[in-house]
């Protein structure tokens, strides 16, 4: 069973998100490459889960958090 992927991580550089594992970014197990790969919303901003079809299960509010991840009120 995979994890459940993170929307907003607290610290995304420190983490490699090629595969299920979430290695450190500088012990990668799987063998990705010579590089980690970067979490989505490193790439496309905080929004990213909110354009196109990611197959993931978005929490009701989860689109009214600030850049911190907290709640925002509605």
């Amino acid at each position: 069973m995979a994890k459940k992927f993170p929307l907003h991580p607290k610290h995304p550089e420190r983490i490699c998100w090629g595969c299920d594992r979430y290695c450190a970014a500088d012990a990668m197990a799987c063998g990705n490459g010579s590089d980690r790969s970067m979490h989505p919303a490193e790439l496309l901003g905080d929004d990213w889960y909110t354009v196109g079809n990611w197959g993931l299960e978005v929490e009701a509010d989860a689109a009214l958090r600030d850049a911190n991840g907290k709640v925002l009120e509605r």
